[in-house]
């Protein structure tokens, strides 16, 4: 039986208001999902930070212009909510949940995929999924050894198929696979070399 799975799903910000609503640094792409009223997340502090609750509810979420407010049952004030500044929030996820949205994807879902490009052609393994602010990244390991970062758009990864354990990615030199080897004068070295034309 697979095991649970726990994701990052959020940091608290500062505090917002005087009731204990805070604002959150949003690190999911279903925040109405995991934000629901009734949601209860693992809730880890920073290092060096006094005892603080191990878990937080949600009691309501709300969007102010592009911030998600969230109060949670657990920080009853403003004091409450500033000392939660700086706590990473978790979500538990059943090991064959999938995201709403069919085109979307969870990182464990990804981590450990085969990588082959359009023609089918083994070219590597993702081994992590990289979150950047403007974009999501896979991380490639090839089978010499060299690691890779893909941008995860569509142009670039048209296809992912769980069922087969796979991706394609449209491969272009320096993307995955090397650049062509176009060092000249290296070549030119190595064959004087070989001629024994070994420069004066």
């Amino acid at each position: 039986m697979s095991e649970d799975i726990e994701v990052v799903v959020g940091r608290i910000g500062k505090p917002h208001g005087i009731r204990g609503e805070v604002t959150l640094d949003v690190r999911t792409d279903e925040p109405e999902r995991r934000f629901a009223p009734g949601a209860v997340l693992r809730a880890q502090a920073p290092a060096g930070a006094d005892r603080r609750p191990s878990s937080l509810t949600v009691a309501r979420a709300r969007w102010h212009q592009s911030t998600l407010l969230v109060t949670f049952e657990e920080l009853a004030d403003r004091n409450a909510a500033e000392a939660a500044r700086g706590t990473v929030l978790h979500a538990t996820l059943a090991a064959d949940e999938t995201p709403e949205d069919p085109d979307e994807f969870y990182d464990h879902q990804l981590v450990g995929l085969a990588v082959v490009d359009l023609d089918g052609t083994h070219i590597g393994e993702v081994r992590a999924v990289v979150h950047g602010s403007a974009q999501d990244l896979l991380g490639v390991r090839t089978p010499d050894g060299r690691d890779a970062l893909v941008p995860f758009v569509s142009a670039l990864v048209p296809e992912v198929d769980l069922a087969a354990g796979r991706v394609v990615v449209a491969d272009r030199p320096g993307l995955v696979a090397p650049f062509p080897d176009d060092k000249p004068d290296e070549r030119a070295d190595e064959q004087a070399g070989a001629r024994g034309d070994a420069p004066a």
